[in-house]
């Protein structure tokens, strides 16, 4: 399999890659090295089915180069803004990385004769919600601008499946933790902790809570989605059924860190403009395939820190 990866060198795209080779495929590994670091995909520079190409897939052109060298048979689109918090002071950051980067890929994949894609989308495109959300869930809400471009990138994709022939699959991720992370509360705590150890800052009142995924986990998922879901779009949720609060990972941080530090709450329920301070999946659709997480939320919370640290 000829296969793209858009966000290739980021925190989740450097754990896809190294599964996709690992089945056998030729892997062109797409970043602008905006979020995504050049560390997370050197092991593979040696690789003879790895391709590292430079590029910004919001540009038509950079795209056409791309496509013209890897003729690729799937696109794993996972370029993107991951980075929620900082879409609610700049607001052009998720309309540019998140919807026009898929609204390019399409029209690429459009012109180059490639129909199947993999969509990487979120939670938040569901916004404040009660109960456990099932991919039939409506109507959808999101209240950040991270959110409201995965939704309409995934109304875009429903589009050119409908028009042009493509099969997709949409994963909505959960959080999703472990070593290669460049952000989210679990990178953040550490990073505090290592400039001062005596205090922990924690954005909220700490019960924001929610389902955590180990990075390894994700990727299982995703290539187990791909291969057995038929549909020409397939929506599927994956996480976990269990989850942790931010007290919690903040506890297990400083624990694992081995300090002796106060937890200082900045107050309120939300951690930021735009944040969603609890929500909840069901994950049975995706159960049916035959994928279960190998931790629980908090397991999952904790071998992230201890990996990230080098314990592990």
């Amino acid at each position: 399999m000829r296969s793209v990866v858009t966000g290739g060198a980021g925190f989740i795209g450097s754990h896809l890659c190294d599964a996709l080779l690992e089945r056998g495929d030729n892997v062109w590994c797409a970043d602008n090295l905006y979020l995504g670091k050049k560390e997370n995909i050197d092991h593979l520079s040696f690789e003879e089915r790895f391709h590292f190409v430079l590029c910004d897939v919001t540009k038509p052109d950079e795209l056409d180069a791309l496509f013209e060298e890897s003729r690729p048979e799937i696109v794993y689109h996972l370029a993107a803004n991951s980075d929620i918090q900082a879409g609610s002071t700049d607001h052009t950051i998720d309309l540019r990385l998140n919807f026009i980067s898929t609204y390019e890929v399409l029209e690429a994949m459009n012109r180059f004769g490639c129909k199947k894609i993999f969509f990487a989308s979120t939670s938040a495109v569901f916004g404040e919600t009660e109960g456990r959300l099932f991919e039939e869930y409506g109507p959808l809400r999101p209240i950040s601008f991270y959110g409201a471009s995965k939704l309409a990138a995934e109304s875009y994709i429903s589009v050119f499946v409908d028009n042009y022939g493509f099969q997709a699959w949409i994963l909505r991720f959960p959080n999703v933790v472990g070593e290669r992370a460049t952000h989210g509360a679990v990178y953040d705590f550490i990073m505090k902790l290592g400039r001062d150890p005596h205090r922990l800052v924690v954005l909220g009142d700490g019960t924001q809570t929610k389902p955590y995924l180990y990075v390894k986990d994700l990727v299982d998922a995703i290539l187990l989605v791909v291969e057995k879901a038929s549909e020409p779009l397939a929506v599927y949720h994956v996480g976990n059924e269990t989850l942790t609060s931010v007290r919690e990972m903040a506890e297990i941080v400083i624990e694992e860190m081995g300090v002796d530090a106060f937890i200082e709450y900045t107050g309120g329920s939300k951690g930021w403009v735009g944040d969603v301070n609890r929500f909840e999946y069901d994950i049975s659709k995706i159960k049916s395939l035959g994928w279960t997480p190998s931790c629980t939320s908090t397991e999952a919370v904790r071998l992230s820190v201890r990996k990230i640290l080098g314990k592990e």
